[in-house]
């Protein structure tokens, strides 16, 4: 993975942690163990601290920076959909930050709170936890069943498994100019995760 260190402060990456070849580490970035970094994703820590806690994921394209002296946390657990904008914020733990979300400086997502998809979170915002806002600017909706803190834990274990296995699995290749007949499946296929919209009507 690029990453690099800045004013002498290198990133710190768990020896169990996954992050992906085309992330990009920079400066004072500590990434814990069993997180799940995805491609694309930048941890800018020029200005503070970015943390990821253990357990908690980022994927694709995620952006995390912060001002100056601050910092942006990612608790135990937490799961960030991709595209999302983190920046001085803390999201909870076991917190859902859903895709293509901005979460601004001094937020705070509580515990196994949701962010709903395309939400912006406004600076100094605090969702109470176990709770789901969406919106731009985000607002509560109401507070989240057991069924889906449920069914993200889930989720979230499932991006754990996943570190273990890109760890183990991943590998850089040239790509095939055929499909081959005989052509193996995915491990990953059998989780049995579904969409919460699947879930809800199950």
């Amino acid at each position: 993975m690029p990453a690099y260190a800045l004013g002498g402060v290198v990133p710190v990456v768990s020896p169990d942690a996954f992050v992906h070849p085309l992330a990009c580490l920079i400066g004072d970035v500590v990434i814990g163990p069993g997180c799940f970094v995805g491609p694309f994703a930048s941890l800018r820590g020029d200005m503070g601290r970015i943390e990821m806690e253990e357990g908690s994921n980022l994927q694709d394209g995620c952006v995390v920076h912060c001002f100056p002296g601050q910092s942006t946390v990612i608790e135990r657990d937490g799961h960030v959909g991709h595209g999302a904008v983190l920046h001085g914020c803390r999201i909870g733990r076991g917190a859902l930050i859903g895709m293509k979300s901005v979460v601004m400086d001094g937020a705070v997502i509580g515990a196994e709170a949701f962010v709903g998809a395309h939400s912006f979170v406004p600076a100094g915002m605090v969702v109470e936890d176990r709770w789901l806002v969406v919106g731009s600017p985000a607002q509560p909706k109401r507070p989240l069943t057991v069924q889906e803190i449920a069914w993200k834990a889930n989720g979230t274990r499932s991006y754990q498994d996943l570190a273990r296995y890109y760890r183990s699995a991943l590998e850089e290749v040239t790509p095939l100019p055929t499909l081959e007949p005989d052509r193996p499946g995915l491990a990953l296929a059998e989780m049995g995760n579904v969409p919460l919209h699947q879930h809800r009507s199950r």
